[in-house]
């Protein structure tokens, strides 16, 4: 039986403050590791809509080349804090208390990490601009679908069809885990 893999200290760390504020809701093992090693083909700004507790900026961090840097925005002023406090000493870094759209000024990014959960910031329309040619964009929480057109509840999944065809991306839909894929588009 092998030892399960070590997380990165800076990724234990977010664990820990997601704990303590009682946040459940954050990046899986899975795609935090997909994350780091697209985050180690990066450079630039890398961007996060959505820090949480700053669990999936941690994933980030952990697999970030030398001089590039994350900005990530969360909407909650408390989650917002504790994110900010986990990296109060990493110039590399910066998280802010703010809705997404505030951080259109400091594109383009490299690497956009987004919740599909949050169908507001989620669309190929919303983020075309904010994004470099040859940007990645990673969509998490996506339950797993072999057909096409892609179903959910029932019902054609329109973000991830969107996504698939859009010819401003060429997107794939990746499974990290059984139960859960990720979307990754790349500008063209």
């Amino acid at each position: 039986m092998s030892a399960p893999l070590e997380l990165p200290k800076v990724v234990s760390r977010a664990f820990e403050v997601s704990l303590r504020h009682g946040y459940a809701s954050f990046c899986r093992n899975e795609t935090g590791r997909l994350l780091a090693a697209l985050a180690a083909t990066r450079s630039g700004t890398l961007a996060e809509f959505g820090t949480g507790t700053g669990v999936g900026t941690a994933w980030l961090r952990s697999g970030i080349r030398e001089g590039a840097q994350i900005l990530s925005a969360e909407l909650d002023d408390t989650l917002a804090e504790a994110a900010t406090k986990l990296f109060a000493d990493d110039e590399r870094v910066e998280v802010v208390a703010a809705d997404w759209s505030t951080l259109r000024g400091r594109a383009p990014f490299s690497l956009l990490f987004l919740d599909a959960r949050e169908p507001d910031h989620s669309g190929a329309d919303t983020v075309v601009n904010l994004m470099e040619p040859g940007g990645i964009v990673v969509i998490d929480d996506l339950v797993p679908c072999e057909s096409w057109p892609p179903l959910r509840a029932g019902r054609v999944d329109g973000l991830r069809e969107a996504w698939l065809t859009d010819e401003r991306f060429t997107a794939a839909e990746v499974m990290v885990a059984p139960d859960t894929a990720v979307m990754l588009a790349t500008r063209r």
